[in-house]
């Protein structure tokens, strides 16, 4: 059976749990050897292990605020499998949140350095290949629908993700001259840490589905890492510079 990848390479980073998992099993089913990127080497070889089944694939450990190991990274990719097709950009450290006035230092260099700075630093990286991929290159970034709300108690995260979005509009003026597309994702779906908070407290889950849409949770394979499919896949050739949102209605990105 084919798949609609079937060949391409992709590089998924945070992909050894949550969003980045589900996009990495979804790009397998459908035929994409897939370079499992994460902090922790454990998680990654885990999830490489269950899409050997699928496709080709290749777990690799990286400190993504280090643009050496970024570089490193996507050349033991190309090592491996010849080049890169598609960069999946899901890892940020998302960790705290408080009140704006509250946010320090450390808050606003981690979720900068592992968010927009991380994404270029990879998108920097595999450029030379993606310009060179048959059928055009994909790059998918990861927003929030955060963003549009201005969701208190959380401005250090929505700022690095909205950096993400811009750099997101900029690569997809520049380098769409080269064939390679460039789109947003921006999901609704529990983190560990946050299904364990509303294991504890279900009303408040009650309460945020209540303004979706779509009231349910989304699932980080079947809704996100499908909707990653479809803009990592030839479907999608003509759509660039755009953000999906992934969210049941839960956010309207204009």
């Amino acid at each position: 059976m084919t798949g609609v990848l079937d060949g391409r390479i992709a590089v998924v980073t945070g992909a050894g749990r949550g969003v980045g998992a589900g996009i990495a099993r979804a790009l397998a089913k459908e035929g994409a050897h897939v370079a499992v990127v994460d902090i922790d080497a454990e998680a990654a070889e885990t999830v490489a292990a269950e899409l050997s089944s699928y496709a080709a694939v290749l777990a690799v450990r990286c400190d993504i605020r280090d643009s050496a190991q970024v570089d490193a990274c996507v050349a033991e990719v190309v090592e491996r499998f010849g080049t890169v097709d598609v960069l999946v950009n899901n890892a940020i450290d998302a960790r705290g949140a408080g009140p704006f006035e509250a946010t320090t230092d450390d808050d606003l260099d981690r979720v900068l350095d592992t968010g927009p700075k991380a994404t270029l630093y990879f998108m920097r990286a595999c450029f030379p290949h993606l310009r060179e991929t048959d059928g055009g290159g994909r790059v998918i970034n990861l927003r929030s629908g955060s963003e549009p709300q201005g969701l208190a108690g959380f401005g250090a995260y929505i700022a690095s993700k909205a950096a993400i979005g811009g750099l997101t509009r900029v690569a997809a003026r520049e380098w769409g001259r080269h064939g390679i597309t460039v789109n947003n994702l921006a999901p609704f779906v529990l983190s560990d840490g946050a299904r364990s908070h509303f294991d504890e407290h279900p009303e408040e889950l009650e309460k945020v589905v209540r303004t979706l849409s779509l009231r349910r949770v989304g699932d980080a394979e079947t809704d996100v890492g499908r909707a990653a499919v479809y803009l990592a896949g030839p479907d999608s050739s003509y759509v660039t510079g755009v953000t999906l949102s992934v969210d049941g209605g839960g956010s309207f990105f204009s």
